[in-house]
C-alpha cells in the first residue's frame, strides 16, 4: 500500500443485472472508474453487491465479469489493496476472488482508522432490521450445510436459479428505493446502536441504493453509497475530507 493517496469507497455495481443500464455497459463504466482512481488510490473498498449474483463452486466460477476481474487483478498486482465486502447478492464467495484476484474479503462489518478518523464499513444487509422474515432468509442464505447442498447442483441449474431469484427482487423489478426517514431507516438505527459503545466518525454503507449523506451527530456522518444501476456514485477520503460524488 502506498503511503500517500486517496481511499475510495463504492458499492452495489450489481454486475450482470439486466435491469437499468445494459450489463456490459455498466461493467465498462465500473472498469473505467477503477482505472481513473487507480492512479492516486491508496486503498479501494467495494462494499457489497458488486455482482448481482455470485455463486462460487469449487472448480467453477460464474461466466462473465472478465473486464472487472482483470482490472481488479491489475490493481492488486500493482500493490494497491482492494477490499471486497460480501453483500446479500454475492455472499457466496470462496477463495477465487482472494486467491486469483488478490482482494481482501470481508464478511462482517469492519471498523478501522484512517488518518486518525474512525470509519465503520459494511454492506448493510440485516443490520438494524426488525423484519423477522428477512432475518430468517439471511440465516438460510448463510447456512453452511444448505450451501453445501446447493453446491451439489449442476452450475447451470444453481446459477440459473440464482439469476431468476435476483430478478424477483425489488431491484430486479426496477423499483426505486426511497429514504424512509431517520427513525425508520434500519442502518441509521444500527449506526446509533454502535455509537452507544464506540465513537465513530464515518459510517459508510451500501445496500440501500440511496446516494446520500446525513449527520448523526455533529462529528459523525453516515454515507449511503448509492448504486450503479443507472448512474454511479462513490466516496473518497484524502486524509482530511470525505467527499461524496455522483456520476452522470
Amino acid at each position: 500500500m502506498t503511503e500517500t493517496g486517496k481511499i475510495y469507497f463504492a458499492s452495489d455495481f450489481h454486475l450482470g443485472l439486466p435491469t437499468g443500464s445494459p450489463p456490459v455497459e455498466r461493467e465498462k463504466k465500473v472498469v473505467s472508474w477503477l482505472n481513473s482512481v487507480a492512479h492516486d488510490a491508496k486503498e479501494i473498498f467495494l462494499l457489497g453487491d458488486i455482482f448481482d449474483f455470485w455463486w462460487e463452486y469449487a472448480l467453477v466460477v460464474p461466466r462473465g465479469f472478465t473486464r472487472f476481474l482483470g482490472t481488479v487483478s491489475e490493481i492488486t498486482d500493482s500493490g494497491i489493496p482492494v477490499h471486497f465486502f460480501t453483500g446479500n447478492h454475492d455472499m457466496w464467495v470462496g477463495d477465487y476472488l482472494s486467491g486469483e484476484c488478490g482482494m481482501t474479503i470481508h464478511t462482517t462489518p469492519f471498523t478501522t482508522l484512517f488518518d486518525g478518523k474512525k470509519f465503520h464499513l459494511a454492506h448493510g444487509e440485516g443490520l438494524g432490521t426488525k423484519n423477522r422474515g428477512y432475518k430468517i432468509l439471511l440465516s438460510i442464505f448463510r447456512n453452511r450445510p444448505l450451501q453445501a447442498m446447493y453446491s451439489a447442483l449442476h452450475p447451470s441449474i444453481g446459477i440459473g436459479i440464482g439469476h431468476r431469484w435476483s430478478l424477483n427482487s425489488r431491484l430486479g423489478k426496477g423499483i426505486t428505493e426511497e429514504f424512509l426517514g431517520e427513525d425508520n431507516e434500519d442502518l441509521i438505527r444500527y449506526a446509533r446502536s454502535v455509537l452507544e459503545n464506540d465513537n465513530i466518525d464515518y459510517f459508510i454503507f451500501g445496500h440501500r441504493h440511496l446516494a446520500m449523506t446525513c449527520k448523526l451527530q455533529p462529528e459523525t456522518e453516515i454515507v449511503f453509497l448509492g448504486d450503479w444501476i443507472k448512474n454511479g456514485s462513490y466516496a473518497s477520503w484524502d486524509g482530511n475530507t470525505l467527499t461524496f460524488k455522483i456520476l452522470i
